[in-house]
């Protein structure tokens, strides 16, 4: 990614991919708002593609794959169930990172982390072969310290907290234990070796107050908020607001 010295902004486009599914018309295009993004400052996109192309569809991955050929500090995360669709895009495209979320089928959206106790067999070979292809693994993970270590030992070279229930948290009294929860969960992973990425539910609002009770992150990943926002504001401008959060947090 550009700039290692703050956390880095990946924009999932996801939704933009939604909303021009409804029609036959192409728009909007997702590469366009890519590239808009990218030109006003983000260090990656991110794209999920789901088996059931309900928004980035195959074609997708490999047309945003072509033009960020021409940001080539860039990052390209494409994640998703390592075990559905998500290995043949890994094994063609070859992005940055791979992310991979434990989601199934019939998910909305992801809802929760590995269970590494559990998933650890089956995933230990993926990873294997991510590394062999020069990708960076990065495992989708609740905020649970113990099993930190576990990511580690599998090769994974990253961790996403899914951090939905600090979203969640944000407005009520919980709001403080539950960061706790994180950070600690962030230490774990750091004593470990492992670089923090996080992401789902990242907001304008909570974005900052979680960078700065969780130190060292080094990506979050904001799709829903961030192309919510633009439809208000344009992607440049919010784009350039989700950085000017990131920089707040920096400087406390």
């Amino acid at each position: 990614m550009s700039n290692s010295l703050r956390t880095c902004l990946s924009v999932n486009v996801n939704k933009v991919a939604l909303l021009r599914n409804t029609r036959h018309l192409g728009e909007p295009s997702v590469v366009r708002a890519s590239r808009i993004c990218l030109e006003a400052g983000a260090d990656g996109i991110t794209v999920h593609p789901r088996p059931d192309e309900r928004h980035i569809r195959r074609a997708d991955v490999f047309e945003i794959a072509e033009l960020l050929q021409q940001w080539p500090s860039a990052e390209y995360n494409i994640e998703g169930n390592p075990f559905h669709n998500l290995m043949e895009f890994i094994r063609v495209v070859r992005p940055s990172q791979a992310t991979f979320v434990p989601d199934s089928e019939s998910q909305r959206t992801s809802d929760h982390g590995w269970d590494l106790r559990v998933d650890a067999p089956k995933l230990e070979p993926l990873i294997r072969e991510c590394n062999d292809l020069g990708v960076r693994v990065s495992l989708f993970m609740d905020p649970e310290a113990e099993q930190m270590g576990i990511a580690k030992q599998l090769g994974a070279e990253r961790i996403e907290l899914y951090t939905e229930t600090w979203a969640s948290s944000f407005p009520t009294a919980a709001r403080e234990s539950t960061l706790a929860k994180f950070a600690a969960s962030a230490r774990a992973a750091q004593n470990d070796g492992l670089v923090i990425n996080a992401g789902h539910d990242l907001n304008l609002v909570n974005l900052t107050p979680f960078l700065v009770g969780v130190p060292g992150v080094a990506e979050v990943s904001i799709g829903h908020a961030l192309i919510g926002d633009a439809l208000e504001m344009g992607y440049q401008r919010t784009v350039r607001a989700y950085l000017d959060c990131i920089l707040a947090a920096s400087r406390k």
